[in-house]
């Protein structure tokens, strides 16, 4: 890229805090002084463009690794190509700050409905409430000083005599939290297992079922049902932790979400602590969990065992009883000893799969 394209890229049309959006419609030089045209869309922090590196995507050589050391990155477009922009790893908050992103969380809210937290603030009062507020809310947020509310206690019928625990966050803290769910969308996806379906972009239950069928007709006759107890309910949040640690290395980011784990929740009019859980209702619960149960997942991928998974519903696929029978006992022991979570194992089925419902269908053999 030219002299005069770099200039383009980095001019400043647009302010918000510490992050600017660049529309790059049409750029004219380079260094051989030929007309380059382009379609771009970046957002990077203000001040530290220098710092940034814009590269092609990943070739398939690259590694995993390679390509994302916890550093956020934004896929667009320069001419016919994609571009990968990587920010510096300790910057994520100003790319989760970034109008787009914020904009982007915004009409996601909007389109989910729901109904409010706390203060209870609907989502119709969302855009006047926000247009007045945005300044102090940024503020707040790249200052460290924002505090989350407390989600609100629903309980909603899930089989006979049970219900499902809800914990239904402010508006306002869903603005923040699907702003912050869609960057770790971006940096984590390419991370997950191939066999891991539920609360991903393109990915279905009948996909997760397609699969499942797959794998038992190439000679896979029996299976470990695993039932996580309260799964939702009793991740560890210091596990979460240093998980989220091992990519994120922006440490305002980490803050915030351990800010969001603890927030607490409101049952009628009496407060209680959330020391574990990541509470159903919210938009960063499901690819929190996603994050934690895919050290499950390359657990089962180091074993060589052949597995489907959606959400907490995981099926363990095995050739005959006896090795379902080490499975489940083998795995349970990694579950609890690693992720600290908890097996109920009068509700893990071992056997064959004939029969053995998962995400509401039976299997065939």
């Amino acid at each position: 890229m030219g002299r005069a394209a770099r200039q383009a890229v980095t001019t400043n049309p647009q302010k918000s805090a510490d992050a600017i959006v660049v529309n790059a419609l049409k750029l004219v030089g380079g260094d051989e002084g030929q007309n380059l045209t382009t379609r771009a869309r970046l957002y990077l922090p203000d001040e530290r463009r220098k710092a940034e590196n814009i590269r092609k995507l990943p070739s398939e050589e690259c590694s995993e690794s390679e390509r994302y050391e916890g550093a956020p990155t934004l896929i667009g477009i320069v001419g016919d190509e994609l571009v990968e922009v990587q920010l510096s790893s300790d910057r994520m908050l100003e790319y989760i700050l970034t109008p787009d992103n914020l904009n982007r969380a915004y009409r996601q809210v909007k389109a989910n409905k729901g109904s409010g937290g706390i203060d209870r603030m609907e989502v119709e009062q969302l855009l006047p409430y926000l247009r007045e507020h945005k300044e102090e809310i940024t503020e707040s947020l790249l200052g460290v000083s924002y505090r989350p509310n407390p989600v609100r206690r629903v309980e909603i019928p899930k089989e006979v005599g049970k219900t499902r625990r809800l914990g239904i966050p402010t508006v306002v803290d869903r603005v923040v939290q699907q702003s912050i769910s869609q960057v770790l969308s971006l940096v984590y996806e390419p991370k997950f297992s191939e066999t891991s379906y539920g609360f991903r972009p393109g990915r279905s239950a009948h996909q997760a079922l397609r699969k499942a069928q797959e794998i038992i007709n190439s000679g896979y006759k029996y299976c470990v049902a695993l039932d996580l107890e309260k799964f939702f309910d009793t991740v560890s949040h210091s596990k979460l932790i240093q998980l989220l640690g091992e990519t994120i290395k922006d440490g305002r980011v980490i803050s915030l979400i351990h800010k969001y784990l603890n927030a607490g929740v409101m049952v009628g009019h009496k407060y209680e602590d959330t020391t574990e859980g990541v509470p159903q209702g919210g938009p960063l619960s499901p690819i929190l969990s996603n994050i934690m149960l895919t050290e499950l997942d390359r657990e089962l991928e180091r074993r060589g065992l052949p597995f489907v998974r959606y959400a907490d519903d995981c099926v363990i696929f095995c050739k005959s009883p006896r090795a379902a029978e080490r499975v489940c006992e083998s795995i349970s022991k990694f579950i609890e000893g690693k992720l600290f979570l908890k097996v109920n194992r009068e509700k893990t089925h071992v056997g064959s799969v004939h029969g053995q419902k998962f995400l509401g269908y039976s299997f065939n053999m």
